[in-house]
């Protein structure tokens, strides 16, 4: 075992990329802060059960979870609206920046969010953390499934999310795919 000092150290250099994971899971600032604490609490509790090995998988293992079980916990309560934002900060972040160059980027982004958001929880999963780096074998360590079902469910999302950000790519890219239906 290892010694739970050491983890919590250890552990904060993963903040980071468990907040964007967690960011582009429930697509909310404050729930994503409120996941990655969570996983943190979580984590730092069970420090002393970490026999070492991989400890960013662990950690988003325990994100994964904690996720799954802050969802089953909200089923059963109301939800609360994703615009908390006040009209106030909007504008002001509207006005620090290139309007046209941010407004492009904005679109771009939004269809990203927008085609990730249209898969299943599994699969959204799956992408975001084949996108932080993890091997298939880790990704189906964190999610606790075999390899064959992230491989599988990895080729479908990524197959949808081509066909449903396809007018993004370049001209060649689409005349090239869609002749041959390679898609």
């Amino acid at each position: 075992m290892t010694e739970p000092q050491s983890v919590a150290r250890e552990a904060l250099v993963h903040v980071d990329a468990l907040y964007n994971h967690a960011r582009r899971m429930v697509r909310n600032p404050a729930d994503a802060d409120e996941l990655v604490q969570e996983t943190y609490v979580r984590a730092l509790a069970g420090a002393h059960t970490f026999v070492g090995g991989n400890l960013k998988g662990w950690l988003f293992r325990i994100l994964q979870n904690t996720h799954i079980d802050m969802r089953r916990r909200n089923r059963r309560q109301p939800s609360v609206s994703d615009c908390d934002i006040s009209d106030d900060v909007v504008e002001a972040n509207l006005a620090r920046s290139n309007p046209r160059a941010d407004e492009l980027r904005g679109l771009i982004t939004e269809e990203i969010e927008a085609a990730l958001a249209s898969l299943s929880d599994d699969a959204r999963t799956i992408v975001l953390l084949d996108l932080e780096g993890f091997s298939e074998s880790e990704v189906a360590e964190v999610i606790d499934c075999p390899v064959g079902t992230v491989k599988s469910r990895l080729s479908r999302a990524r197959a949808i999310l081509r066909e449903r950000l396809s007018e993004h790519a370049p001209l060649n890219w689409r005349r090239d795919h869609t002749k041959t239906g390679d898609r």
